[in-house]
């Protein structure tokens, strides 16, 4: 196998996972349609900055050790699954507390502000869920081929992921930015929270129980 055949196969697998809808598709469609278009493509960085931290750590070995370690294993996922559980309880909480007019934006408390909170958002979650680490280790020996360093490989198909990830949640973004402006006229911010921050609970309970089997 080939650089080239190793990075067409592995964008194939990477492309098909990009596409189903999950937690990032989420993260973005909320920063978008609460705020804008900037909030959204700044989560948006802050997910595909999270997704190459943990393919350089699969490739260097890190990821590979949280796989082979239950216990740190179940560390990281339990403090992971609270975490999205609070973030979750968070904007939930917030949303009901939102005026009736939709007037004001619901924002999720983290210590920075601005577009920066979104970008925090979008890199922690990420790097609080420990699957995307073991889905790295268990694909990139597949895509190692014979002779090339598996650090710079583990980078290099970590981009193909980024750019997969960035070109399609940039659609999302685009569009969830042509009706952000109309829904947050109706209201509808605090449907699009309470959306989000449902996700984001049921996410960090199946991560809880995961841990526990």
């Amino acid at each position: 196998m080939t650089i080239h055949e190793a990075l067409l196969a592995f964008a194939l697998v990477a492309g098909l996972l990009t596409l189903v809808p999950g937690l990032d598709t989420a993260l973005v469609l909320r920063s978008t349609v609460t705020r804008s278009r900037s909030h959204g493509f700044a989560a948006l960085l802050g997910i595909q900055v999270g997704t190459l931290v943990w393919g350089a750590a699969a490739a260097g070995g890190a990821a590979a050790l949280l796989a082979a370690s239950q216990t740190a294993y179940r560390a990281l996922t339990l403090a992971g699954a609270a975490y999205m559980a609070w973030m979750g309880a968070s904007m939930l909480w917030r949303s009901f507390r939102a005026p009736r007019d939709g007037a004001a934006e619901v924002d999720v408390p983290l210590p920075v502000g601005g577009r920066w909170r979104d970008l925090g958002l979008g890199l922690s979650t990420n790097l609080m869920n420990p699957k995307v680490g073991v889905f790295y280790v268990a694909a990139i020996p597949q895509f190692v081929p014979d002779g090339v360093n598996p650090l710079f490989m583990g980078l290099l198909l970590a981009l193909v992921h980024c750019a997969l990830g960035t070109a399609w949640l940039s659609v999302v973004v685009l569009g969830a930015g042509w009706a952000g402006p109309r829904l947050r006229r109706s209201g509808a911010v605090r449907w699009v929270d309470r959306v989000t921050g449902g996700v984001l609970v049921l996410f960090g309970a199946r991560l809880a129980v995961s841990a526990r089997v």
